[in-house]
């Protein structure tokens, strides 16, 4: 669990609520018309850009923004500085069935062992590195077109409420609900774009670009273990992967 973003979550639709409860009663800021105009309307509005298996995808992808388990740079550093020493003392064959915390680096493991070219194996590595990279970056872009719509919708709303109200002046009755749909679309909209949406794409991004930097950091890894290169090159090769202040060697 990524706990700045929840925090971040918690801690802005809180404030906001708070302020609500504070200047008056919950419920006057809850209006179902404003919410579906709003939320839904954003909803088919930005499902009209992509295709629907994108758009679906897109909640898969949001999680990360949440729960994000990826392999610490430190962590296969260790492992790939390992591998480099059994791949020198037993040729690349020794590494046959060896147990690495990621996913992508035992793909790559195994495409040594199999004796693919180092062409063969950047290609296909760097496939699938732009592959993920690619599902990534649509479900940023959803999440920022969310972020666009919101407040559009919310606009719509307003106008649609100030029709209702104007329509209706000879009825007193009508203009508080009226002015109120008016008013909560601008709010929701407001809401949703700059309390969720846009910081989930933001997180998105920082996402992606991490986890780029570390399935570009293990395809450098590989062809070093299949060049034959000493592990302790190796490693010093990969820090370079590595915030300074966070680099470290085995000898440290």
């Amino acid at each position: 669990m990524d706990l700045a973003s929840l925090v971040g979550l918690v801690g802005a639709f809180g404030i906001v609520i708070m302020a609500m409860i504070l200047g008056g009663d919950l419920g006057m800021f809850l209006n179902i018309p404003s919410i579906l105009i709003v939320v839904v309307g954003s909803i088919f509005a930005v499902m009209m850009k992509f295709e629907l298996g994108q758009f679906l995808g897109a909640v898969k992808v949001a999680v990360k923004a949440f729960s994000f388990k990826m392999s610490k740079p430190e962590t296969i550093i260790e492992e790939v500085v390992e591998l480099a020493g059994l791949a020198r003392k037993g040729g690349l064959l020794s590494l046959e069935g060896k147990e690495v915390s990621d996913d992508f680096l035992g793909k790559g493991i195994q495409l040594l062992v199999d004796g693919h070219d180092p062409d063969v194996v950047r290609t296909l590595m760097s496939k699938e590195l732009k592959q993920a990279s690619e599902r990534h970056t649509i479900g940023i872009y959803i999440f920022k077109a969310i972020g666009d719509v919101a407040p559009a919708m919310g606009m719509i709303g307003t106008l649609i409420g100030l029709v209702a109200m104007l329509a209706n002046m000879d009825d007193p009755k009508t203009i508080g609900s009226a002015m109120a749909v008016a008013l909560l679309t601008t709010l929701y909209g407001a809401m949703m774009a700059t309390m969720f949406a846009l910081p989930v794409g933001d997180k998105l991004t920082l996402r992606k670009d991490e986890e780029d930097r570390l399935k570009s950091m293990i395809i450098d890894a590989l062809l070093a273990i299949q060049s034959g290169q000493n592990p302790r090159v190796i490693e010093t090769m990969l820090q370079a992967y590595i915030q300074e202040g966070k680099r470290t060697t085995s000898g440290d």
